[in-house]
């Protein structure tokens, strides 16, 4: 969820005080919707790379609010959400395949790692 490469060499530098109040915030709605709706405490979602990657997804297509269905569409078809979604999943396909990831910075992150 990080919305430039700053924030992101800050979240690989452990420089968890320069993050801004705002990304913080949508990481912690990510983080809720990952740990608390229902949909994500099924055997097959909860814990699992395909439990963070549908916390992202999720975040965009239940938690995010819009200023009408219109903008809701435009963002999770062809916008910022599709974007993140999509780098979430190659976020998660890199894990899958090296096993070298935190899955936190598939949510932290799922913006400036295009794989």
């Amino acid at each position: 969820m990080a919305p430039n490469k700053e924030t992101l060499r800050y979240l690989e530098d452990h420089q968890q005080e320069q993050l801004s109040t705002m990304y913080n915030n949508v990481v912690s709605s990510v983080m809720e919707y990952a740990f608390s709706s229902p949909t994500q405490q099924d055997q097959s979602t909860r814990g699992t790379l395909y439990g963070a990657y549908n916390a992202v997804t999720g975040y965009f297509q239940n938690v995010r609010g819009y200023k009408d269905d219109e903008s809701k569409f435009k963002c999770i078809m062809d916008g910022l959400g599709a974007k993140r979604s999509q780098t979430a999943f190659n976020l998660c396909m890199y894990f899958a395949q090296s096993g070298g990831r935190n899955v936190e910075l598939i949510i932290r992150g799922s913006v400036w790692l295009p794989l």
